[in-house]
């Protein structure tokens, strides 16, 4: 067991985190139970977070901010103490996202980690492997908070249809939820959804998923997985090439109306509620 006491706050950012909100704390006077009794968590959770036992969210953040009177401190700490919880392979593609100016990314089967709910995003990441399931999965959508930012980047989404019809989650209504999730983004100028339909045929993405990031005044990069392991890069071929591709899809896809339209009709007719007979 971690003892407070011997918390190196430049271990990591989750040990900084830990470490400024126990200083907060104890310059404000409060005992763990105190400040988890005026932010509606346990004196527990507290503890384990000043430990860095347990990660912080953005709303466990939000309210030790105000009751601590810290000026934004681990509002502003957390993302990066998320950030820091993802697989090292996959960190820096976090840190695209961050400076991104554009994201474009076409997904065959399956929603993207930005436009995913809670429910569908810990059905993911717990298909093989269910440790520290609940962490993962804050991790995974704090990413998300890029889109509330005051300049948020532009989100173009390529969606295979086969994605709206893999039930993904225990119970139709993790897609139900999920489905509307991508259609409160119909009328979003910064967010959009294009569905590339099984009609389409044979079409330029067969190779396979692949996010191009922009950025302003620097070099796209151009992003891609394999088993365990992602591969950015900025060659200027592969760049020219993926953009080509991206705009080929574009044309294939369903404009975002019809695409709309499309997410309802299978949000309804497949994830509907039925009567039971």
């Amino acid at each position: 067991m971690v003892h407070i006491n011997v918390l190196d706050p430049s271990a990591s950012p989750l040990d900084y985190y830990g470490y400024e909100l126990r200083r907060h704390r104890e310059a404000a006077g409060l005992t763990q139970k105190q400040l988890g009794g005026i932010v509606n968590y346990t004196g527990s959770l507290v503890g384990q977070i000043e430990t860095a036992r347990k990660l912080p969210t953005p709303e466990f953040s939000e309210r030790c901010d105000a009751a601590l009177d810290t000026d934004g401190l681990l509002s502003r700490l957390v993302g990066l103490v998320l950030r820091s919880q993802l697989p090292a392979w996959f960190q820096q593609v976090a840190e695209l996202e961050v400076r991104a100016q554009e994201i474009c990314t076409f997904q065959t089967h399956m929603v993207h980690g930005l436009l995913q709910t809670r429910a569908y995003a810990q059905a993911v990441l717990g298909a093989m492997d269910r440790e520290r399931l609940d962490d993962r999965t804050e991790v995974r959508l704090a990413r998300q908070r890029i889109l509330e930012k005051e300049e948020p980047p532009l989100l173009w989404v390529i969606l295979g249809e086969a994605a709206l019809y893999q039930e993904i989650g225990d119970g139709p209504e993790v897609m139900r939820g999920q489905l509307a999730h991508l259609l409160a983004y119909e009328a979003h100028p910064q967010v959009n959804v294009q569905v590339l339909p099984f009609a389409a045929g044979a079409h330029a993405g067969m190779t396979g998923p692949y996010n191009p990031y922009r950025f302003p005044g620097d070099h796209s990069i151009v992003y891609t997985e394999g088993y365990g392991q992602g591969y950015p890069t900025a060659n200027p071929t592969t760049v020219k090439d993926c953009s080509l591709r991206h705009d080929h899809l574009q044309a294939a896809a369903l404009s975002i109306p019809d695409s709309a339209k499309l997410i309802r009709q299978v949000m309804e007719e497949r994830y509907g509620e039925h009567p039971v007979a």
